[in-house]
């Protein structure tokens, strides 16, 4: 038995941290694999049944980050005695997240250490109540206070570093304007102000800017060294250098003893800001999974003895009936016993039309009842609702690592000991060979390449990209159950289809009733009054539409069929035949026109049907697994994106012929056994072809796993879902164009960061290093490093957000889950 539990992580900033707390993780017992994900500052293990999960939340905290842990104390009432106190925390021990357990029965309170994004309050509660007691709910303004706590904090620390550290910048700035360094002296000596400098310098380091102290001296102690470490050394550089100066100015040598306070202050307040405005940003890029969970009722109208209660969501259970009224979110999945309405399921369909709903039809949590009261009895709660399940896969895609984001991880590991070597290297080089002051040449030039080379931006590159892309597509009804799937999608070259219920509808319809005597609708009347009396699906699909025309259907009499011919009946009155053309041509019947008609009919993949009516031919009948609206557009909008289509089915050749003609497809795979799928979307790979297949079914879950990338139509069944790595929740081939769209733009995206992040580096360090001074004299100052690089990872995170305002080429419908205006269209590549 495995389990993955969700840990939050502060405290990380670059690439080299996720790398360091992801080899912390696996070095434990127990852990099967962990990914670290930088921008949701989430881990995800996997865990065998043995583990501790102590050890790996101490196992972090050695490394310098902290953990998010949380403590809660939970009134309990009902508790009598031991065995009482044992189930409850046996009970919330089986819960994943859970640290500590322990019940008080004197003061009747629980006390719960857990991982909040692992396990939440309300499953506690929950948890409790299952043991047999009840839980108190705690306060709930006590809740919501200080919801964003890291945020706060670095805003606090951001405005004390900056309080300090102006008037630290001014009192060095005057020491080097002639006009004011004699305003400056006239107060007091210049030494005298650089003992100022160093008592306003110091809380910015070690108070505001402890946070680099702990995380660097971690990263140093484990022989790890990172960004933090870089900032540490390089600000501590500037810091102690001028103490140094300022203490012992005899030890310098002459010229050198000058105090870069300044540098080190503002090294710290500029990361600070960096880190705020990093925090800010990745709060917007999880904007999408708040907009779903904005969806989720708070409450449930639950039928209790004949009365409705208002309850928690989290009190429902499958089985409780459940009063929803209009203009109230549906809050759990559910089957309407009672009552009729209209519900707007747009945030699933993407239709903006509402759907009717009356008894036996299904309804989905988080949509919103228009205008009638429904009863209806929960069947999927919790966890379980289809929302739930959205807002599931779009986190695990998240969270996931794609193969750029490894690729950046390993380079990122290697980085920062190779900027340590370059910052010694350039050290010598100005020590020895510099002018004079050689030293403080070499200081700057030194703590410069230390400060520009932080690889924040790295390590922000891919995850902010992936987040922003997945919730996006989530807008979009494109769900990427897996993050690698959002780059791979961008690569596919090939795109195989299924035919039923893929590229067409996925039961029979009559598609055409043409009369040739009498009126059409008591024509049809009679034939589909015969035809309810077979279970043929092609009986099916006349009588469906028979009653969409709101037919009455007449009584039969001396109903008898022969197979593989057709049925006769009495019906009103009037003797009727219906079947095939054989069948008429045995009693007798000309069909003359109507052979002709009924052979462009079987060329168009339909099924012809004839219908006699007291010996005379009566009506032509067509049906057919009609193509789904958009197939046809989505097909010629894959193409254009330079993609080649392959349809793949078990039917026969001229049937997967006639729709392929009718959608544009050329490449055909017919006659395919459900078991043989897989090894077609194999030999497609052997090609050397990157296959994209798309399908809906139970036998299509093995092609779905084999393909590179697995599109599964969301309206499919269950397994074929979770065998996909993509899920078309409207089941509109159309969201295929949208969800290649979408990943070569995010893709795109990355290899832009990517471009900055690294050319950034690339170019910026000999800069740094001094290459330009025996040319130009010119030398980059430590407080510009320190600046250029926050700016650099600000860069990066805005160009990810930039995906927020991506436009599908094909808009289906799809309102913004806000209601906003759409944004002007982008390209998708």
């Amino acid at each position: 038995m495995t389990e993955n539990v969700t840990i939050e992580i502060r405290g990380m900033s670059c690439a080299s941290c996720v790398g360091r707390v992801e080899r912390a993780l696996d070095k434990q017992p127990g852990v099967i694999d962990s990914q670290v994900n930088l921008a949701t500052e989430k881990a995800t293990v996997a865990l065998e049944e043995s583990a501790t999960l102590s050890q790996v939340v101490e196992a972090i905290e050695e490394t310098g980050y902290q953990p998010v842990v949380e403590d809660a104390e939970i009134p309990v009432i009902g508790m009598t005695c031991g065995s009482c106190v044992s189930r409850v925390e046996r009970s919330l021990k089986k819960l994943p997240g859970i640290l500590q357990a322990s019940v008080n029965l004197t003061t009747q309170k629980t006390f719960v250490r857990f991982l909040p994004g692992a396990v939440s309050l309300p499953r506690l509660h929950h948890a409790i109540k299952d043991a047999g007691y009840e839980p108190q709910e705690p306060d709930a303004s006590a809740q919501t206070q200080n919801e964003d706590r890291e945020g706060l904090q670095l805003r606090n620390k951001v405005l004390l570093a900056a309080a300090f550290t102006i008037p630290v910048v001014l009192i060095a700035m005057g020491k080097m304007i002639p006009a004011l360094e004699a305003f400056f002296t006239s107060i007091m000596p210049h030494r005298g102000w650089m003992g100022v400098e160093w008592l306003l310098t110091t809380p910015v380091l070690f108070y505001a800017g402890a946070r680099f102290y702990r995380s660097g001296y971690a990263e140093l102690r484990h022989a790890n060294p990172g960004m933090n470490s870089l900032v540490m050394i390089g600000s501590s550089a500037a810091y102690f250098y001028s103490v140094a100066a300022l203490l012992v100015p005899g030890f310098f040598p002459a010229g050198t003893a000058e105090s870069y306070f300044e540098a080190a202050a503002v090294i710290v307040t500029l990361i600070l800001l960096g880190r705020y405005f990093e925090h800010v940003a990745k709060g917007r890029t999880s904007e999408a999974i708040k907009k779903l969970l904005q969806l989720q009722a708070k409450t449930a109208r639950v039928i209790r003895d004949g009365e409705a209660v208002e309850v928690s969501i989290e009190a429902v259970v499958p089985g409780d009936r459940i009063l929803a009224r209009p203009g109230e979110r549906i809050p759990v999945d559910g089957v309407v016993e009672e009552g009729h309405s209209f519900v707007d399921e747009s945030m699933i369909s993407g239709e903006p039309v509402p759907v009717a709903k009356q008894q036996d039809a299904e309804v989905v949590g988080g949509t919103v009842n228009k205008n009638g009261s429904l009863t209806f009895r929960a069947t999927r709660v919790g966890a379980d609702t289809l929302l739930s399940q959205i807002v599931r896969m779009v986190e695990s895609a998240q969270a996931e690592k794609p193969p750029i984001q490894q690729l950046a991880d390993k380079i990122a590991g290697v980085f920062v000991p190779v900027v340590i070597v370059i910052a010694l290297i350039t050290f010598s080089v100005w020590l020895g060979f510099g002018p004079a002051p050689a030293l403080s040449f070499a200081f700057v030039t030194t703590v410069s390449v230390l400060l520009i080379a932080c690889p924040c931006a790295m390590g922000l590159a891919t995850p902010t990209a992936i987040m922003v892309g997945t919730g996006k597509g989530a807008e979009m009804g494109v769900l990427f159950r897996k993050g690698a799937a959002l780059e791979t999608l961008a690569k596919i070259d090939t795109v195989v289809l299924d035919k039923t219920g893929t590229l067409t509808r996925g039961r029979p319809e009559l598609t055409d009733f043409i009369v040739t005597d009498g009126h059409e609708n008591e024509v049809l009347q009679w034939v589909a009054a015969v035809e309810a009396q077979s279970e043929h699906p092609i009986a099916e699909a006349i009588v469906r539409n028979a009653k969409e025309r709101g037919l009455e259907l007449p009584s039969v009499s001396h109903f008898s069929a022969e197979p593989g011919y057709g049925i006769e009946a009495d019906v009103a009155g009037h003797r009727l035949h219906v079947g095939a053309d054989r069948y008429m041509h045995r009693l007798g019947l000309e069909l003359g026109q109507a052979e002709a008609r009924a052979k462009a009919f079987a060329e168009d993949a339909k099924s012809p049907l004839y219908a006699a009516v007291d010996g005379r031919l009566a009506a032509i009948i067509a049906v057919a697994d009609p193509l789904k609206e958009g197939s046809a557009e989505a097909i010629a909008s894959l193409k254009a994106l330079g993609l080649e289509i392959a349809m793949l089915t078990g039917d026969n050749r001229a049937t997967a012929d006639a729709i392929a003609k009718q959608v544009g497809i050329r490449r055909v795979l017919a006659e395919v056994l459900p078991d043989q799928k897989a090894a077609e979307i194999k030999r497609l790979q052997a090609e050397g072809q990157d296959v994209a297949f798309v399908g809906d079914g139970i036998n299509d879950a093995p092609a779905l796993a084999q393909a590179d990338v697995g599109i599964a139509i969301g309206t499919g069944t269950d397994i074929a879902i979770e065998a996909g790595d993509v899920v078309l929740m409207r089941g509109d081939l159309r969201g295929i164009v949208n969800a290649t769209a979408l990943s070569r733009r995010t893709r795109k995206t990355i290899l832009g960061n990517f471009i900055w992040a690294y050319g950034y580096n690339l170019a910026l360090i000999p800069v740094a290093a001094g290459v330009l001074f025996p040319f130009t004299g010119f030398l980059l100052n430590p407080m510009l490093a320190a600046g250029a690089m926050s700016l650099s990872s600000v860069f990066v995170l805005t160009n990810s957000l930039r995906l927020r305002r991506f436009k599908p080429d094909i808009d289906d419908a799809m309102p913004s889950t806000d209601g906003a205006t759409r944004p002007e269209r982008a390209h998708p590549a």
